[in-house]
């Protein structure tokens, strides 16, 4: 089994600690494969063939311009998102307490939080400075931990282990004692900028643990935040090594998913449709004869059937690590498939020689949900939600399979490309 793909996306997921970092990255990439960034601020003037890319806090969309104007022959967008359960540094973050010094934190989004126990984490994200800019940073080694409590302080844990985000979920930084420096400080001499400089900050935790080869064979991926930079990866590579159309390519991966998509850059904002304005132009019915000839490709994690707990999954919907693509359906419309967009996915695998698996909920459980419903609302676009299939969702160290890696890119680049 070839697992230069798996390979790639490991070290995608080590280079992306933070949406950040992720968008970062994305751009990096973007970059090495021939695309030019333009800013939101610029006149964007592009004609066909043009490769571009902007972004927007956390987010990015790519664009490669196709051969035929864009309302008459539309858009074909993968779309993903950068972020992931954490926990998001708070403002007033210096804690001091019981002799220790701690950073004061807030989840972000629904993770298993007794996963983050025990484990050596560091902090991510962005500093905002004086004047406007921003850098990146991320604290080397681990230096914060979330210790559990001994069996024997609470001998409760073993009916079931419940804990407080407030109390209980504070990482520790050092000892009230020690002479190491504040967070600000250490994270502004990483980042090579004075702290008195440092006005605003977006930064998470993160797991040190690389992500690594997992399994009998070596053809699983144990790794943070799969969940769901592994979709923004196959997306772009797809997009990297996709020939060009009539129709024009797009990536969008936006920020925020995990708890609602309702900002600027996310799924709820304006970020995607400012840039098909832009693509559409400005005959009046230009922009809703884009949206009509369009398809989106919604690209999130899915549900593999649990090896032990299998009875959480609808019996007749069981996907399997390393299957291939997960076509996502939901009656009350979690998820935007519909006949159409499901039927135009399967048809696109088919001619990339790609396997299909389906996953619904059980009728007697909630659903999740992701960008595609929120972007099919805002836009009217065509939806197709998709995902490649994964154990431990939302866990901090989550498990696919590196088989799934270039299935998901052949389906993915099947789509950019439908001839």
């Amino acid at each position: 089994m070839d697992l230069t793909l798996g390979d790639d996306l490991r070290a995608f997921v080590d280079a992306s600690p933070s949406p950040s970092h992720a968008a970062a990255e994305i751009a990096r990439r973007l970059v090495a494969g021939g695309f030019r960034e333009l800013a939101e601020t610029d006149v964007w003037d592009l004609s066909p063939g043009d490769a571009v890319f902007t972004v927007r806090g956390a987010s990015v969309v790519a664009v490669r311009v196709g051969s035929e104007p864009v309302p008459e022959a539309g858009l074909r967008i993968i779309g993903a998102h950068t972020d992931s359960p954490t926990f998001k540094v708070r403002p007033r973050f210096d804690v001091r307490q019981a002799g220790y010094r701690l950073v004061g934190v807030e989840p972000y989004g629904g993770g298993l939080w007794h996963t983050w126990l025990d484990r050596e984490l560091t902090v991510a994200g962005r500093l905002a400075l004086r004047g406007g800019t921003t850098v990146l940073a991320k604290l080397p080694g681990a230096p914060l931990r979330l210790p559990s409590l001994a069996i024997h302080l609470d001998r409760s844990v073993r009916e079931g282990l419940t804990l407080d985000p407030q109390r209980h979920l504070q990482p520790v930084w050092g000892s009230d004692l020690g002479t190491e420096p504040g967070l600000l400080q250490a994270l502004a001499a990483e980042a090579g900028v004075s702290a008195a400089d440092v006005v605003g900050h977006d930064l998470v935790l993160a797991d040190t643990q690389p992500a690594a080869r997992a399994g009998a064979d070596g053809s699983w991926i144990a790794a943070p935040r799969l969940d769901d930079l592994a979709c923004c990866h196959s997306g772009l590579l797809a997009l990297l090594g996709a020939d060009g159309a009539r129709h024009t390519q797009v990536l969008v991966c936006n920020d925020h998913e995990e708890v609602g998509s309702g900002s600027a850059s996310g799924a709820r904002g304006s970020f995607l449709e400012d840039v098909i304005s832009r693509l559409a132009g400005s005959e009046p019915q230009a922009f809703a004869r884009t949206i009509a000839a369009s398809t989106l490709v919604s690209a999130d994690m899915a549900h593999a059937v649990h090896p032990t707990r299998y009875d959480r999954h609808e019996p007749a919907h069981q996907p399997l690590m390393g299957g291939g693509p997960v076509l996502k359906l939901n009656a009350n419309q979690a998820y935007a498939t519909d006949a159409v967009s499901g039927g135009w996915f399967t048809e696109r695998c088919e001619a990339a020689g790609v396997p299909v698996q389906h996953f619904v909920t059980r009728a007697d459980l909630p659903c999740g949900s992701t960008i595609g419903p929120l972007t099919a609302t805002r836009l009217g676009l065509s939806t197709v939600d998709v995902g490649a299939p994964q154990l431990a969702m939302h866990s901090a160290r989550e498990l696919a399979s590196a088989a799934d890696v270039p299935l998901m890119v052949s389906a993915f680049a099947s789509c950019l490309q439908e001839r």
